[in-house]
């Protein structure tokens, strides 16, 4: 390769002005000539790394850095006369940015299986955003980045996002059994996932430092039947919600213009009640205890009707007490036959 070609690098350092890199490759192309004495420098939330055939040499946090011998040994070759003061050193700096990259995007490209306990098997989509941060450069680089001259994070932001939602389907499964009870759960079932995916995150060099689980949701016909639910409070009972569709779909088709909504509507008024009155009925057992239905009699002491006149087992007549209402005194009165 020609003179014309070389990179000479004197003042080595980069400024992000996109906010996106995770790393950028000095030069982005082939590979430059270190000079002996060259300057490095390192600011605040970047790590440097000196690359020479492929391997990293040496790396350097913020501040400035000067090349020399110490750094990569093989620059002590610049002594010697045939090179002229120059570096036969062909290297490269990777430097990483090691901010907090926040708001990256994940989801479910497609609908994930899930077994809840009520619904049965339903398929849903989650989405949310996340957190990343290099921590471990030199692994970062040599793990994900490669020869690329830079790499940014809609470059990996695709394949993070893919590890997400397979380590979400395995999470949500072993930590959520309905979707009734998910309100009220997003913080712990991102906590969790969290932990589940740093082991997936760190062996790349980077930490997952908050990921945040923004929606879940059911296909149209499992949101149908939630809303439902909410009305009826229960839904296994099949059959006050079927006469509530009923009832539903007559109140709307009498609220259509023309004869036969019209029609409809004077009959719903004669309908409703005998729709219903079973369905609003108290059920047996449910409702405090019924009054009992029979007394003993004062003579004979058997039991025998609460609202008979005669014993049928011995004939005595019946007496019901009534109180005075000015004394409050117990009136003994005895019915008469037309009583």
């Amino acid at each position: 390769m020609g003179t014309d070609n070389i990179i000479f690098l004197e003042v080595i350092e980069w400024f992000d002005e996109t906010g996106r890199e995770l790393v950028h490759r000095i030069p982005e192309k082939g590979s430059g000539e270190i000079k002996f004495g060259a300057q490095l420098i390192v600011r605040e939330s970047q790590a440097g790394v000196l690359f020479y055939k492929g391997k990293a040499s040496d790396a350097f946090g913020p501040g400035r850095h000067t090349l020399v011998t110490a750094n990569v040994p093989v620059l002590t070759k610049i002594l010697a006369l045939p090179w002229g003061m120059r570096s036969p050193l062909r290297a490269e700096v990777y430097i990483a940015n090691m901010k907090v990259f926040p708001n990256l995007k994940w989801g479910t490209r497609d609908p994930v299986a899930f077994k809840d306990s009520e619904l049965g098997l339903i398929r849903l989509r989650a989405h949310g955003v996340f957190n990343i941060q290099v921590v471990q450069p030199v692994l970062f680089i040599n793990s994900l980045v490669g020869t690329m001259g830079k790499y940014t994070t809609e470059e990996i932001e695709e394949y993070l996002k893919r590890v997400i939602v397979s380590r979400f389907n395995d999470h949500l499964g072993e930590n959520l059994d309905s979707l009734f009870n998910l309100p009220g759960r997003y913080d712990q079932l991102s906590e969790g996932l969290q932990k589940r995916l740093q082991d997936d995150y760190s062996r790349f060099g980077l930490a997952l430092r908050h990921i945040y689980i923004t929606s879940i949701t059911p296909p149209p016909e499992v949101q149908k039947a939630i809303d439902d639910k909410s009305r009826l409070s229960v839904i296994q009972d099949l059959d006050r919600l079927v006469k509530m569709k009923a009832a539903m779909a007559m109140e709307k088709a009498a609220e259509s213009p023309g004869d036969a909504g019209s029609g409809l509507g004077m009959g719903l008024g004669f309908m409703m009640p005998a729709m219903f009155a079973e369905t609003l009925r108290p059920q047996r057992g449910a409702g405090a205890s019924a009054a009992p239905q029979e007394i003993n009699c004062p003579d004979c002491k058997n039991p025998i009707p609460k609202d008979a006149k005669f014993c049928p087992h011995c004939g005595h007549q019946q007496v019901v007490f009534d109180q005075c209402v000015n004394c409050g005194k117990i009136l003994p009165q005895v019915r008469t036959p037309g009583g």
